[in-house]
């Protein structure tokens, strides 16, 4: 495409990205296992939509995280919030 004073331009698209964030918080749940006879219990953590975090981030990061959905994508980002 020629534009003004006979300089070339390429022609671009603009894509725009639909990107869902939200602040949410993990559920502490309680689970329990019977292995011959003998019941153990364990702990673990998970966000919405079914998301399991480790231990080990609630421990360092807290319960507060923001979650980033890219639908075009089909990516899930957590991040943690700011402070404990």
């Amino acid at each position: 495409m020629l534009g003004k004073f006979g300089i070339r331009f390429k022609k671009t698209e603009v894509i725009f990205h639909l990107m869902k964030e939200r602040v949410v918080e993990a559920k502490r749940l309680v689970g329990k296992k019977t292995v011959r006879g003998k019941t153990y219990e364990y702990e673990y953590y998970t966000l919405p939509l079914n998301l399991y975090i480790p231990k080990s981030m609630i421990e360092k990061h807290g319960t507060k995280y923001i979650l980033q959905v890219d639908e075009d994508s089909g990516t899930i980002t957590i991040k943690p919030t700011e402070g404990k």
